[in-house]
């Protein structure tokens, strides 16, 4: 039995109503903006449960007073090619995107430039800000952690430490983009709510019930002791996740001075990124034309038992994201029914499926 495709609906209309929602809860026009864009972009490449889903809790947040609707971020510190903002708990979105934008005038400058983010809102979809990078011949490092929780356990052990730790890569190409977007963990916060909420379970055992035992259950997290997720690498190598969780929390948490030494209270995001601009290095051309050849020779590389063929990180996201500007937007089921209550409070008609 084929399951029920999703209903789709324009993207712009989309757009339009999360801006809609975010204006009616007071946030400033140009954060709206941005914030309805960057969720938008989630859910065109496919990070369904880093897009839309996410505005229903962000509007809980603004009204409860535990997101900033409007200001700007201070600087605290920073050299010729690097920074550290304080974000005041504003609108992840917004602030990542200036950030981005202050690190790319760093690396046309100098070469390289570096901003970190502390006290950030919840960033949304990473990769949904690559693009504005590499769309400009510059490659871009974007990670960030929560130091207000934890939910994934080092290798070896049974109790959390870290966040799921994503980290993002954004590679111009002579083509399209390479796009990694990947975490130090084998599943997400996000994905381990949704199917629990709805009494489902992971295909694989990539979580730890309060014994340290393997499971696909993400009920396990509201157990006591709770769950955890297991690191990249699982079982067996999960020494590696571990590993790349520690670097991502040395430049998010490390790099900002306040993370979990801290007692930081609250939903959140400590935020990492990085520019570089080939042309201060062997130029673009020259860095487009070997990343050109190394996708190439991936994508070319012979299927293995299983796989059809093989895809560079960001090949179906990229074509996911056109395929959907052209042909609507396709949101998982309770995306909408989760905002309807807010269209109702604020006045504001719901879009229509195609």
């Amino acid at each position: 039995m084929n399951p029920t495709p999703p209903l789709r609906y324009s993207a712009d209309d989309l757009c339009a109503f999360a801006e809609a929602l975010l204006l009616a809860a007071g946030v400033r026009a140009d954060i709206a903006s941005d914030v309805a864009e960057v969720l938008l972009e989630g859910d065109l490449m496919g990070h369904d449960t880093h897009g839309l889903a996410l505005l229903s809790p962000y509007l809980g947040e603004i009204t409860r007073g535990q997101m900033t609707p409007s200001g700007e971020p201070t600087r605290l510190s920073g050299r010729a090619a690097a920074e550290l903002w304080d974000g005041h708990r504003l609108p992840g979105p917004w602030l990542v995107r200036r950030g981005l934008d202050r690190a790319t005038e760093m690396a046309l400058n100098y070469g390289s430039g570096s901003v970190v983010i502390r006290c950030s809102h919840h960033i949304a979809c990473l990769a949904a800000f690559l693009p504005r990078v590499t769309e400009r011949g510059l490659a871009v490092l974007l990670m960030c952690s929560d130091p207000g929780t934890a939910s994934v356990a080092p290798h070896g052990g049974k109790r959390a430490v870290f966040t799921p730790d994503p980290l993002a890569v954004g590679i111009p190409t002579e083509t399209t983009p390479i796009l990694i977007d990947i975490s130090a963990s084998l599943a997400t916060n996000a994905m381990s709510n949704r199917l629990a909420r709805q009494g489902q379970r992971f295909e694989f055992p990539w979580l730890l019930d309060g014994g340290g035992n393997p499971t696909d259950d993400p009920s396990v997290f509201d157990a006591n002791p709770p769950g955890t997720i297991l690191p990249l690498g699982g079982l067996e190598a999960g020494h590696k996740g571990t590993g790349l969780a520690l670097l991502v929390e040395m430049l998010t948490g490390g790099l900002a001075g306040v993370h979990r030494a801290d007692a930081v209270q609250g939903w959140g995001a400590t935020v990492f990124m990085y520019c570089v601009d080939p042309d201060a290095f062997g130029g673009r051309t020259a860095f487009a034309r070997q990343m050109e050849w190394i996708a190439q020779a991936c994508r070319s590389n012979p299927a293995r038992p299983g796989f059809s063929e093989v895809r560079v990180p960001g090949d179906r996201a990229w074509a996911r994201r056109a395929a959907q500007r052209e042909d609507g937007v396709g949101l998982q089921a309770e995306i909408l029914p989760a905002l309807q209550p807010w269209a109702e409070r604020f006045g504001i008609a719901v879009p229509q499926p195609f």
